[in-house]
């Protein structure tokens, strides 16, 4: 096997919590299971054993073993999952075989799908969330994600992110005060919004989109910790940091693509915040095939 940058992939990256893994495992298998597995309970017996590997199929960064290996000890602690990589490393020669399955026939097959899809898609979130890491790489950014999450999955799809080098912005809506467009329609505008939030939520750090350079001007007068631009053109983005001068945070959202991503990380913003990196990400080609 070879694995490129081993040594950077198995920095600290802190795991997803347990809880919501159980929860998505157990998910994914009542959708397969609903009605049993008539075609592998009428092939194997309770005393037939398998074993599989476990293959990467396109370069990328792995995420989602300990994932696997939920779905197999859900089913079946009998189940062995041996891996030879971790989540963080780059595959780039592949085929790649990155653990090896071991154990009743039964409970093998019944979470194989369940297993793969959730390794390729987290896998193919870290294998983008590192691209883009790698074209901000030299400038002042860091990489966000965003709340656009599949439902039920963001816990996974984050820890992807992390394990793809990327930064996580809010897990849910109370790690922080985001005010957008709508809050601020209704709530009368940048000042009121700042002013009502101030003193309602105080230990909160608080952030104000911006769609014009007056609104970036009117955030700073009223006091935020980060100023998100939102939808801003490259010009418009280096007026904005001239502007701000270092005194609060600066992020940039919106309209922004991996294509793009440099350019905007050159502006001199603090922070670029990608949406894709969860909802466009195309999934990792893995696949599990009997071993002899």
């Amino acid at each position: 096997m070879t694995v490129t940058d081993r040594d950077a992939a198995r920095r600290e990256i802190r795991p997803p919590d347990p809880e919501a893994v159980a929860r998505v495992v157990a998910a994914g298998l009542a959708e397969d299971l609903v009605l049993g597995d008539p075609t592998t309970d009428g092939l194997f017996g309770p005393g037939d054993t398998a074993t599989l590997a476990l293959l990467v199929k396109a370069p990328g960064v792995i995420c989602g073993l300990p994932v696997v290996r939920a779905v197999f000890a859900a089913l079946d602690p009998a189940v062995d999952v041996e891996p030879s990589a971790a989540d963080g490393d780059r595959i780039d020669n592949v085929p790649t075989e990155i653990a090896r399955i071991t154990g009743p026939a039964r409970a093998i097959l019944r979470g194989e799908r369940t297993a793969l899809n959730l390794l390729g898609r987290l896998s193919g979130i870290a294998t983008l969330t590192a691209r883009c890491v790698a074209e901000l790489a030299g400038t002042h950014a860091t990489l966000l994600d965003t709340r656009k999450t599949t439902p039920g999955l963001r816990e996974l799809e984050k820890y992807a992110v992390r394990c793809g080098g990327g930064t996580n912005h809010r897990m849910n809506l109370g790690e922080a005060l985001l005010v957008k467009d709508n809050h601020l329609r209704l709530a009368g505008g940048i000042g009121p919004a700042v002013a009502a939030l101030h003193a309602a939520a105080p230990q909160l750090r608080l952030e104000i989109e911006a769609e014009t350079l007056d609104d970036v001007r009117t955030a700073l007068d009223a006091g935020v910790t980060r100023i998100m631009l939102d939808n801003m053109s490259l010009d418009e983005m280096r007026a904005a940091v001239a502007i701000v001068a270092g005194r609060v945070e600066v992020e940039a959202s919106g309209g922004i693509t991996p294509d793009n991503l440099r350019a905007v990380g050159e502006t001199g913003v603090d922070f670029v915040s990608l949406g894709a990196l969860t909802h466009s990400a195309k999934t990792l080609d893995v696949s599990m095939e009997v071993v002899g």
